[in-house]
């Protein structure tokens, strides 16, 4: 375990953890990771932790690897990028936790949305 963040949004705190596996991370490297995550609290701000994962495949011409799990509201949401370069694969795995992040909070709204009729049909 290389890098530990806390950032402060408008709820409240989000951890990043980032490791590296089989290898020691750049510290600039690190910062990238732990900043590209950070944004992902802009489409929901109910992240409670963030952890990415670097590794890499020696078998397929160095693949790099970046696995992004993010904690919400009862939930886990994932993503995973492949790429010959980190900072390609972090983005990769970010550009789909954000679109996973942002049917998430459609999804609530709509189970909101059926409350609020239930309530207003009753009363």
């Amino acid at each position: 375990m290389r890098g530990v963040s806390v950032s402060a949004g408008k709820e409240g705190l989000m951890n990043i953890i980032v490791t590296s596996r089989h290898f020691k991370a750049h510290e600039s490297l690190v910062t990238y990771a732990q900043t590209s995550v950070d944004k992902l609290n802009r489409y929901y701000n109910g992240v409670i932790k963030g952890e990415v994962i670097l590794s890499f495949e020696k078998k397929y011409k160095s693949m790099k690897i970046a696995e992004i799990i993010l904690s919400v509201y009862r939930t886990k949401l994932a993503g995973e990028g492949r790429s010959p370069d980190f900072h390609r694969s972090i983005d990769e795995a970010c550009e789909k936790l954000r679109t996973r992040l942002v049917k998430y909070k459609e999804r609530l709204h709509q189970k909101d949305r059926k409350v609020v009729r239930r309530i207003r049909e009753k009363v």
